[in-house]
């Protein structure tokens, strides 16, 4: 059968008003559709207009593309405090003729007595306020107040003209709905009539509480199908695509020092590659945390960045422990080339937690990122979407070239017992085993590597030495390794 080839067609961009918002633009590969309406569905607590506000003032901030709000609910002073907890100064874009802000009230209890419905006063209102300020973008919150109430009929049609004079106008809108039970929005007609259609959803498990977005539909355009965590804080909304590109990821050759001199010894290339991923794992009180802190410190002595994200102890709980074993890693806070970021894990998900991680990664731009224990935030178990959060999120910080360091309570005898453990030690770069061994009556740590990719390294058992001059790794004496071979541990294994 003679191949078919392919033909070639002239590159078209759809014209897209980028929205600003941090994972939304790249969701939507490059924002909503220009002088289109885009219909942004949710139930209660969704975050649909805090979304649709700050649509509008990075519109204005970064965009210089004035903009309309008219809400049906909310009046024009309750929503000018409210958004004030987000950083947005509505007074003074109203003082610059940047924004208009418009409270219309309907009494719908009127209105279906004497069963006479147009939206023509509504337009002209619309009008007014687009020409005053020269609005590119316009909120609608919401259309379930719009129309509540109405006959289907009336509706169907009244929804055409509507989204049919937002187009007129060129302008790109945002319309906010309640989320429905049997369609996607309660009337089932408007996610028709839309050119996009964003749904956000804000579900509880386990008692933590997720929002999360999906792109419905777009119409004229590819964009992201799958569902993305989303946080609302002080700086507004980050959407975390969870986008990874492992095609386009930079390989480097460089290495670094692993901070312990005989750790390095033990690798083929003295060090981890730059942008590698490397997981320390083992048992509680192996010094997982100890190679992680020796390896932080040799990074920030460089001055070069490290983040330390710390899910077990408080950053001056590190450092003191830290400095009884030799390293001082106050005064690199102090100069700020260390950064701590520390959070229980029971408050918030994994996702959650990697959005607040990447947000720190933009701002403070760190070369290595350290994770202390990763094991604390895999409560939902590896084999759920856990196992790809990681993977994705690792992509993630390969593309940027950060070199990652996770410590995990996991061990090999933990992986026969469960290999679902074995999914974070299958995708990292360089595994190095740490274990308590019996031997002489006493608890003996031992440090191995069990893999590192593209180098060479060390199947040596080294005694793992931690004193207050750091951590050393020496040969096991042979007395010793022939107790440990014969320890009732290693039996029952």
């Amino acid at each position: 059968m003679p191949e078919i080839e392919k033909i070639r067609r002239p590159t078209f961009k759809f014209p897209k008003s980028p929205t600003g918002i941090q994972g939304l633009d790249d969701i939507t590969l490059g924002g909503l559709p220009k002088n289109r309406p885009t219909l942004l569905l949710g139930n209660t607590g969704c975050g649909k207009t805090t979304m649709a506000m700050e649509f509008l003032v990075n519109g204005i901030e970064a965009y210089n593309e004035p903009g309309v709000f008219m809400a049906f609910e909310e009046k024009t002073d309750e929503l000018i405090l409210n958004v004030k907890s987000l950083g947005y100064d509505l007074d003074m874009y109203l003082g610059k003729n940047k924004i208009y802000l418009d409270h219309v009230h309907f009494d719908t209890e009127a209105i279906m007595e004497t069963g006479k419905y147009n939206i023509e006063g509504l337009f002209v209102r619309l009008e007014q306020a687009i020409n005053k300020v020269k609005a590119k973008r316009v909120v609608l919150d919401s259309l379930d107040t719009l129309f509540f109430g109405f006959d289907y009929k009336i509706l169907r049609s009244e929804f055409k003209r509507l989204f049919a004079w937002l187009k007129e106008k060129k302008v790109t809108a945002i319309i906010t709905a309640e989320m429905g039970s049997a369609f996607l929005t309660r009337q089932g007609l408007a996610e028709y009539v839309a050119d996009c259609v964003i749904t956000l959803d804000n579900r509880v498990h386990d008692q933590v509480t997720t929002r999360r977005l999906r792109v419905v539909k777009y119409r004229g355009s590819v964009h992201g199908n799958n569902e993305y965590p989303f946080i609302i804080d002080e700086k507004g909304i980050t959407v975390f695509p969870i986008i990874s590109e492992p095609l386009d990821q930079k390989i480097s050759s460089k290495i670094i020092s692993t901070g312990v001199n005989d750790l390095d010894e033990m690798l083929g290339k003295k060090g981890f590659y730059v942008g590698s991923s490397i997981l320390v794992s083992g048992t509680a009180g192996t010094g997982k945390t100890s190679i992680a802190a020796a390896f932080a410190l040799s990074i920030v002595n460089k001055k070069m960045k490290c983040l330390y994200c710390a899910f077990e102890e408080s950053p001056s709980q590190v450092m003191r422990n830290m400095k009884s074993i030799g390293l001082s890693l106050e005064p690199m806070v102090q100069k700020d080339y260390l950064r701590f970021y520390s959070s229980r894990p029971t408050l918030q998900n994994l996702e959650l937690h990697f959005i607040s991680i990447k947000k720190l990664i933009q701002e403070f731009k760190p070369e290595v990122l350290v994770l202390d224990p990763i094991s604390n935030l895999m409560t939902e178990g590896p084999n759920s979407g856990v196992r790809l959060m990681l993977t994705r999120f690792v992509d993630y910080l390969k593309t940027l070239q950060i070199t990652v360091m996770f410590t995990a309570a996991i061990t090999e005898d933990l992986i026969e017992r469960n290999p679902n453990d074995e999914g974070i030690s299958s995708m990292v770069d360089t595994w190095i085993m740490v274990q308590d061994a019996e031997a002489d009556s006493e608890r003996t740590r031992t440090c191995t590597v069990l893999k590192s990719r593209g180098m060479a390294h060390s199947n040596k058992v080294k005694q793992f030495l931690i004193s207050a001059k750091g951590i050393s790794l020496k040969a096991i004496p042979a007395a010793k390794t022939k107790d440990r071979d014969n320890s009732p541990e290693k039996n029952r294994s």
